[in-house]
């Protein structure tokens, strides 16, 4: 049975807390300090050691807001390896660990806040600053578009599947995607995109491309999306219509 530990925080950093799956002995006094033992990789168990080692390293590192003593990690790995008395009870590790990933939500969200705070003001003033420019329309919805070459085909209607390709950027004109970059058209039905996806591609004709500047309230919001786009973060498309696909039978 596994200990509640390893679902107190991400699985790769609940690998290298969790305690042992079997109830462990009431802490004991005292304890061993780490040893000092300088790593010299003349053996292949000192280099498979090491490599744990490392990977431990590597796992806590990518938590983000994660802040730990070593020496402590240190003396918890003797402790859990010899099988030796160890400091604290299962049910006081849980609660540290509820008390450290309670600290990191708390972090995290304080850290999003502020920068969501900063992306939409900063959108904002693109966008205030980009609606006068030449060829620039401007939607109810707050949606900015720009046609750069106008199609004779269909528009395609919200519950139609159409195929594009798309390169979308940053306010500070960071690449997150492209299709052209992938050699792959995206083929996808209109309702199912961002908003200010759906808005745009009800405007186009088929052939047609047109760029978009899109409000963080029509994009992702204050979630964000993936590692480069940041919560209220805006964003900038050009999209190419290629066609509506057929309806399946």
């Amino acid at each position: 049975m596994k200990s509640r530990l390893s679902l107190v925080l991400p699985l790769s950093l609940a690998v290298v807390l969790a305690a042992p799956a079997q109830q462990t002995p009431p802490p004991a006094a005292g304890g061993a300090p780490a040893a000092s033992n300088p790593y010299s990789g003349k053996s292949q168990k000192e280099k498979a050691s090491y490599a744990i080692g490392v990977n431990i390293g590597r796992n806590l590192k990518q938590q983000p807001g994660l802040e730990v003593d070593m020496p402590s990690i240190i003396v918890g790995l003797q402790d859990g390896t010899s099988g030796a008395g160890l400091k604290l009870s299962d049910k006081e590790m849980e609660e540290a660990l509820q008390a450290m990933s309670a600290e990191i939500s708390k972090k995290a969200a304080a850290k999003a806040k502020e920068a969501g705070e900063a992306n939409k003001k900063e959108g904002d003033a693109f966008l205030a600053a980009n609606k006068s420019k030449e060829g620039v329309q401007v939607r109810p919805s707050g949606l900015q578009y720009k046609v750069l070459k106008e199609g004779n085909g269909a528009t395609p209607k919200a519950t139609d599947t159409v195929k594009v390709h798309y390169r979308g950027t940053l306010i500070n004109g960071k690449e997150f995607d492209s299709s052209y970059k992938r050699n792959e058209p995206a083929t996808f039905p209109v309702n199912r995109v961002i908003p200010g996806w759906t808005e745009a591609l009800q405007l186009m004709k088929v052939g047609s491309k047109y760029q978009l500047w899109i409000p963080s309230e029509l994009a992702y919001k204050e979630n964000g999306a993936g590692q480069d786009i940041g919560p209220n973060a805006m964003l900038t498309f050009e999209v190419e219509l290629l066609g509506i696909e057929a309806e399946k039978k």
